[in-house]
């Protein structure tokens, strides 16, 4: 589940577009800021209630996006930890941002499971799911690879996956990039920065 790939793809093009910018004010990011190379939010997906939603349902909120599983055993409870805490670090405006975990294991993982599993780290926090083309087609867009390991005689597995944590603005513009290690009070400080825009 190694994230340092993606983000290295986002970082070159983004590190050197980012020069170029170096006169007038600028804001200070404590994740990355891959603004000039990161997709708008896009997907065509089911949420954990069995509506279908779309980038446009989230409209005016500033969105976290992450692409995971609820049979993770590590990775991915530790990331919707840190992003859980970073949103409750907002007091009140924590209304306004939306965390979006896209389950990259469609086959275990059903609304309801994903409901419960979302819920027990922020009320804020949003399952989503659909069918495999179209979680490939979301995870594509943002260049989140994973595929499903071998399975044990009881007929369990591991899904590997990129664990990079995607940030849009409340407009769906594409914003940042931080990972499992990145944390919340530093994810809090640019939500912070994202919802006075």
């Amino acid at each position: 589940m190694n994230h340092a790939p993606t983000r290295r793809r986002f970082l070159a093009v983004a590190g050197a577009t980012s020069l170029l910018a170096a006169c007038g004010h600028r804001q200070h990011w404590d994740l990355d800021d891959v603004s000039s190379v990161l997709s708008d939010l896009k997907f065509d997906l089911v949420d954990d209630t069995g509506r279908k939603v779309d980038a446009s349902t989230y409209a005016g909120k500033v969105v976290i996006l992450y692409f995971g599983y609820t049979h993770c055993p590590d990775v991915c409870p530790t990331t919707m930890s840190n992003l859980a805490s970073a949103v409750q670090l907002l007091g009140p405006r924590a209304a306004d941002v939306r965390i979006l975990f896209v389950s990259v294991d469609p086959a275990r993982d059903t609304p309801a499971i994903l409901h419960a599993y979302t819920q027990a780290f922020s009320p804020q926090a949003v399952g989503l799911t659909g069918t495999m083309d179209q979680i490939q087609a979301a995870a594509k867009r943002y260049h989140v690879a994973f595929n499903d390991g071998k399975k044990d005689a009881s007929g369990n597995y591991a899904v590997n996956h990129s664990s990079a944590i995607y940030v849009f603005a409340k407009d769906g513009r594409g914003m940042l990039i931080g990972s499992d290690q990145s944390a919340p009070a530093k994810i809090a400080h640019d939500l912070r920065q994202l919802l006075a825009d």
